[in-house]
């Protein structure tokens, strides 16, 4: 026979073994139950109804806003991106799911009171207490974090993207400047190592990344131009290359009525070899490219020649070999920006892969998983004229990119010799590349085998294996 025993929290509780006791522990566990899915059922079921019924609601009205968002999203993507970066939506949010927190961790608490702990047997008590003791700090741990993301991102976005100047598509793409310096102490000013345009279909997506040597000369400005007044043959000084232009521009910026004198004259002499007309800029510091890298757990690369690991002012200190592998942030920067025993034109293939494996291996759950990190390093990383207020637009066509080739093309030896450029030539070659990636498939394939222009000269597995080709690509997955 069972009896009744005293309960450590002062009242009484039947023997474990006894039915009584079981049914008092399934009511605990089925209270706990019913919290976790449906915030407020305990209270309307055991406890005080007229909070059940609250909670309930806002729970529905919750997973009502979160259908809605799918359904949204099936529609028209481009929408919820931008209410998903949208300041005060996501500050309203920060503090939906700080209450949302406190309130379910209250229900919690409460359905622990509503099965009567007094009464049940002592390892039910223990089991019960332990189940919603989890439960309160799951709930609370998962919904504090969504609000700290949701805060870091109001951060992030508010810091890096807080141009109020919106650009319309020219022609129906976007043309962004990417530039990639190691500006720092020991350099005399901002030159950048790395200079591309993105052009993108503002409908499609699709992709050319157009690759201008660093050292490209006499480089023309744009009529009525500061620059050009300067320069009126182009950027003939003596040691005047192309990512010499912000430098000179910000040593002479009294001359200039800009806010940055070197970006804007660099945009500039980028419009007019390009004969393409920029939309934006995203100057990014390599360092804080690296930190990005290893925030995303690293890239997976196909390594198509041993690169060297310092040697720029400073001793080789080891080497990326060849072959399929993961990269650390470290190692993916160097093998971007490495021009030791091989050359400019190898690295400039290179960069174009590092940039094609980041566009195919981000997305948007390993953005959120990692937010806090690649916040801290684009922070550092990133500076860029896209505004907020197009941030949807470029999340939107980030993915669109993503499922589709990426094409490149570059001006450089054999075909544009970059001591005295045939500018002309340049701008048919950017013409007809971005001409080809909006042509249909079967149009670019061919077109593509009609332009092509020998890059390398060298054959076999040689060629196979050199980075170059992704210099000038129809899918850079494959060249890559």
């Amino acid at each position: 026979m069972h009896h009744d025993r005293t309960s450590a929290l002062g009242g009484t509780y039947a023997d474990p073994a006894s039915a009584t006791a079981r049914i008092r522990f399934r009511r605990a566990l089925t209270l706990a139950a019913m919290t976790l899915v449906m915030p407020g059922s305990a209270q309307l079921v055991q406890g005080n109804k007229r909070v059940g019924r609250i909670a309930i609601r806002i729970w529905l009205g919750v997973l009502a806003l979160v259908a809605v968002f799918v359904l949204l999203a099936l529609m028209d993507r481009q929408l919820v991106f931008g209410l998903a970066t949208n300041g005060a939506l996501l500050s309203l949010g920060r503090w939906v799911l700080v209450g949302l927190a406190i309130g379910w961790v209250a229900l919690i608490v409460d359905a622990w009171r509503l099965g009567r702990p007094r009464e049940l047997a002592r390892p039910h008590l223990a089991i019960s207490t332990a189940l919603h003791a989890g439960l309160v700090v799951a709930t609370a741990a998962v919904l504090f974090v969504a609000a700290h993301t949701v805060s870091v991102m109001n951060g992030f976005t508010d810091t890096v993207f807080a141009s109020n100047t919106v650009s319309k598509p020219h022609e129906g793409r976007y043309n962004v400047l990417l530039l990639g310096t190691d500006s720092g102490k020991d350099r005399d000013g901002m030159r950048p190592d790395s200079i591309n345009v993105a052009s993108i279909d503002a409908e499609t997506g699709k992709a050319v990344i157009i690759g201008l040597p660093r050292n490209l000369e006499n480089v023309p400005f744009p009529k009525g131009s500061v620059m050009r007044e300067q320069f009126p043959n182009g950027f003939d000084c003596e040691g005047c290359y192309l990512n010499a232009v912000n430098t000179w521009a910000n040593d002479n910026a009294k001359l200039f009525d800009s806010k940055e004198p070197g970006i804007d004259a660099t945009m500039g002499a980028v419009e007019e070899i390009t004969g393409l007309k920029l939309n934006y800029y995203a100057l990014v510091n390599m360092k804080g490219f690296s930190k990005l890298i290893d925030a995303v757990g690293g890239v997976r690369l196909n390594v198509r020649e041993r690169t060297a690991i310092g040697g720029i002012g400073s001793p080789i200190r080891g080497y990326i070999e060849a072959g399929e592998q993961k990269l650390s942030g470290d190692k993916a920067l160097w093998y971007a920006r490495s021009r030791v025993e091989n050359d400019d034109w190898s690295r400039m293939g290179r960069q174009k892969c590092v940039m094609n494996a980041m566009v195919r291996q981000l997305n948007p759950q390993k953005v959120l998983m990692n937010m806090q990190d690649i916040a801290n390093s684009s922070s550092a990383m990133l500076h860029t004229s896209i505004p907020r207020q197009d941030l949807n637009v470029f999340m939107d066509l980030a993915l669109k990119t993503k499922s589709q080739p990426i094409s490149s093309v570059s001006l450089v030896p054999p075909v544009i010799y970059t001591g005295n450029p045939d500018f002309d030539k340049v701008r048919r070659l950017v013409s007809s590349a971005v001409g080809t990636s909006e042509a249909r498939e079967e149009v670019q394939k061919s077109a593509l085998v009609t332009a092509k222009l020998p890059l390398l000269e060298i054959g076999g597995e040689a060629q196979k294996k050199d980075p170059r080709k992704a210099n000038r690509s129809a899918d850079l997955n494959e060249s890559c």
